[in-house]
């Protein structure tokens, strides 16, 4: 299975802006294929999306 950006909201909420969705998108999609495992690749496209959220959009969703 091949993941697009549209596929990162519904497993993370961490993938806020199209670019982070492209993260989510391309993260997955390598590891599936070095791994061949889709929970891994998902969950380390997860990881990668929430390690990149900008600090400003952590600081703005935590004064929300």
């Amino acid at each position: 299975m091949s993941w697009t950006p549209d596929d990162a909201e519904r497993h993370t909420r961490k993938a806020t802006t199209e670019e982070l969705k492209q993260l989510w998108a391309k993260v997955a999609n390598e590891s599936l294929e070095r791994t061949g495992d889709e929970g891994r690749a998902i969950r380390e496209a997860i990881v990668v999306a929430a390690a990149t959220v900008p600090v400003r959009a952590i600081a703005v969703a935590a004064a929300t």
